[in-house]
């Protein structure tokens, strides 16, 4: 069977106009994530970029990602927070208290004590 033949009944249905309408939406949905890549940074505010990129430094031990993932672990995003402090974490041995699931309020001492530690890397 050729691929003009299963066409050629779908054409001849009485609802050819709904069959095309849902072949064309299967074509649309098919191609509706083939745009560019995300480009893989910490500091790319999508999360599609930059959660692979706070992995990939993790895993590299790529220091030069540290202060963006401490500026992370304020975000509004809970998976920007675990991915940030899961990866400080991993590279530093640390945690200074950080819990990303607590609301911003019970955070922040934990943040505060990784803004210190950062600032007590650079000298």
């Amino acid at each position: 069977m050729t691929l003009r033949q299963p066409l050629a009944r779908i054409l001849r249905w009485r609802q050819a106009p709904a069959a095309i309408g849902w072949a064309a939406s299967i074509v649309w949905l098919a191609g509706a994530g083939c745009g560019r890549a995300p480009v893989k940074s910490v500091s790319n505010p999508d999360p599609s970029g930059s959660i692979p990129a706070m992995e990939l430094a993790a895993e590299k031990r790529d220091l030069r990602a540290v202060p963006q993932m401490v500026k992370d672990l304020e975000s509004d995003d809970p998976a920007i927070r675990f991915y940030a402090f899961e990866g400080l974490r991993r590279m530093t041995g640390q945690t200074f208290g950080y819990h990303y699931y607590e609301d911003e309020a019970e955070r922040q001492p934990a943040v505060d004590r990784w803004k210190q530690w950062l600032a007590s890397q650079h000298h």
